[in-house]
């Protein structure tokens, strides 16, 4: 069985992908499909490799129950081109230094909220300070792009083992 590659994107990866990873991952998981998808996150700049997710995110994930996967910040490189289905940024800026990163690969390089009813950038809470907003808009991303893969792979996700 071919497991769906998603891997979340953010400038630093330590704010919003590694919250997107964890609220996508805890979702599949409660879902009963956590075989069906390999799920990570990376960044697009070096600033913050190696470092665990910012305490803004350990927290908000903790207040609204969601696990943190075990993380530390990594580089976006041109092999997860080819090694994920789906690579999801949060902003126009981070979807411009993925698709340099990438080159010309195989997997569908879009924003998170493109796949909602209202697409839109995720602000960047280490800016902001306002992890409650973008827990919201990760959180109504991560849910419009799973209905959007149980339409688009209905047969794979089924077949539940």
């Amino acid at each position: 069985m071919k497991r769906i590659g998603v891997l979340f994107v953010c400038h630093g990866n330590i704010c919003r992908s590694p919250m997107a990873e964890s609220v996508f991952s805890a979702d599949v998981r409660r879902r009963g499909m956590a075989a069906r998808f390999d799920v990570s996150s990376a960044a697009t700049h070096t600033d913050e490799l190696g470092n665990p997710p910012h305490r803004g995110t350990q927290r908000k994930l903790a207040a609204e129950g969601v696990p943190l996967v075990p993380h530390r910040a990594r580089l976006l490189t041109r092999a997860d081109g080819e090694r994920y289905d789906y690579i999801l940024g949060m902003d126009d800026e981070n979807l411009r230094h993925m698709r340099r990163i990438l080159g010309d690969c195989s997997a569908r390089t879009a924003l998170l909220l493109d796949f909602s009813a209202r697409p839109r950038a995720i602000a960047d809470p280490w800016y902001t300070g306002n992890f409650d907003e973008t827990f919201a808009d990760i959180a109504e991303g991560c849910t419009a792009f799973f209905e959007y893969l149980l339409r688009e792979h209905a047969e794979t996700l089924k077949k539940i083992p």
